[in-house]
């Protein structure tokens, strides 16, 4: 399914398996992610419009990431996030050029991330953030409505600039699973999500699924030290962050009239005032 005349082609979601008559319908997991990341879509993501990075793929030109968050957004080695993030958006995304810019910071909640990320957007104009945001917050016990007051506002301030936003939420292990205030701060992010309009990859969901579908003797396998992802981790959110980007690239522009005129050029964010 094309996304623009001569751009990508993205696989699309995989046919669910039949279930018996009558019975209620069983959902597959995705086919198009690797054997140990594999994960239903209803646990992976939710889905909105990328309309800038849509605008730049028809424009032919290099797609623009931007990713916060927690330390795993660090550049590094070849097997670091970003890097793994870039190859496989550039493998869903054939013929197009994805440069990422990573600026995560180890420890940083949401409220010294969206001071950071109005700097950041001027300086780089990305088309699209990638923020996983919510575990800081979440381990130091950020009161729920004041982290959800500064993510909100910075995701209104960044799509205010016609920016995009994926929104990745916090980490999981069993020993938080029945944190209730982890878990309300979890809610938090899927709530701002939906109400901002912007794709979420429900980390969360997906690692409590993988953890409990396999080694029980093994639940944190995709997290390693000082609550961070280990390696196996790091690839499997690069894949869910790419199907969540790729599936919701292929959203309908319902809003869009035969013969509309082509969007404004994007403003400038402004830069920083001066100490």
């Amino acid at each position: 399914m094309a996304l623009a005349e001569g751009a990508a082609t993205v696989v699309s979601p995989p046919h669910p398996p039949s279930a018996a008559p009558g019975a209620a319908p069983i959902e597959g997991l995705d086919l198009s992610l690797s054997p140990e990341c594999r994960v239903p879509g209803s646990k992976l993501y939710t889905l909105a419009k990328l309309m800038a990075v849509k605008r730049a793929l028809k424009e032919k030109r290099p797609v623009r990431v931007l990713s916060v968050g927690s330390s795993s957004s660090g550049l590094g080695a070849s097997t670091s996030y970003p890097v793994r993030l870039e190859n496989a958006l550039e493998r869903s995304l054939p013929n197009v050029d994805v440069q990422i810019d990573s600026r995560g910071l180890s420890g940083e909640v949401a409220s010294g991330a969206g001071e950071r990320l109005r700097t950041m957007v001027a300086e780089i104009e990305p088309d699209l953030v990638v923020w996983q945001v919510g575990t800081n917050d979440a381990l130091a016990r950020v009161d729920t409505d004041a982290f959800g007051d500064a993510l909100r506002d910075t995701v209104e301030w960044i799509k205010s600039h016609d920016i995009d936003v994926v929104l990745i939420d916090p980490l999981f292990t069993q020993s938080i699973a029945d944190d209730e205030s982890y878990n309300g701060l979890v809610r938090k992010v899927q709530d701002i999500a939906a109400e901002q309009r912007v794709p979420l990859v429900r980390r969360y969901e997906a690692m409590r699924f993988l953890s409990a579908s396999g080694d029980k003797e093994n639940e944190t396998h995709m997290l390693g030290r000082h609550f961070r992802l280990n390696d196996l981790g790091l690839r499997c959110m690069a894949e869910h962050v790419t199907r969540a980007i790729t599936l919701s690239l292929l959203q309908p522009d319902l809003g869009a009239a035969p013969g509309a005129e082509p969007p404004a050029n994007k403003p400038e964010p402004a830069k920083p005032a001066g100490p």
